[in-house]
């Protein structure tokens, strides 16, 4: 595939049905180096919503080591937590952007290669209760040509919580695109 921005045919032969659903792809014709300046400031993409369950946790948890009783015991979570069940670790809900910028896949025309550049700013606002779901809403914040050619790309996610009004998560992330 190149690096057009993708159409929804495009995504479901590139990521394949099931993983195509997981984000509407934007519809921009003309995502370039030359216009990536007109979608500063715009939603890129909305993710469908996704159902944290507590398999999930508990395997977050094994790969992590942390195994606070918040997260992993659900009798005592629902005995002594303010929330009471158990909740995402703020990591796990952090660690599920990387797959939802990989399914998004909008990159401009031009560019060969992407590399995550890192973080400027995470807060986690609100707890991810076990059950809930959650989306993923992406906008560009900032494009700035690069002295090799390349482009930073600064994006603003944000976690929403079905039926909360405060997010779970914002996190500002960073991606290098290269010539």
């Amino acid at each position: 595939m190149d690096l057009n921005c993708v159409t929804t045919s495009q995504a479901t032969a590139h990521f394949g049905e099931q993983n195509r659903k997981v984000w509407h792809i934007m519809s921009t014709n003309n995502f370039s180096l030359e216009t990536i300046q007109q979608s500063v400031g715009k939603e890129l993409g909305v993710s469908n919503w996704l159902t944290i369950e507590q398999e999930r946790i508990n395997q977050f948890a094994d790969c992590t080591g942390d195994h606070q009783w918040i997260h992993v015991d659900v009798e005592r979570a629902q005995r002594e937590s303010p929330f009471g069940t158990t909740i995402a670790h703020g990591y796990l809900t952090l660690s599920l952007l990387a797959s939802s910028e990989m399914k998004v896949d909008i990159a401009p025309m031009g560019f060969s290669r992407a590399l995550n550049y890192g973080l400027d700013r995470v807060r986690f606002m609100s707890p991810v209760k076990v059950g809930s779901r959650i989306r993923k809403r992406i906008e560009l914040l900032s494009a700035e040509p690069q002295k090799n050619g390349g482009v930073l790309l600064k994006y603003r996610n944000t976690i929403e919580i079905e039926g909360e009004s405060k997010p779970a998560m914002v996190a500002e992330t960073l991606v290098l695109l290269f010539p």
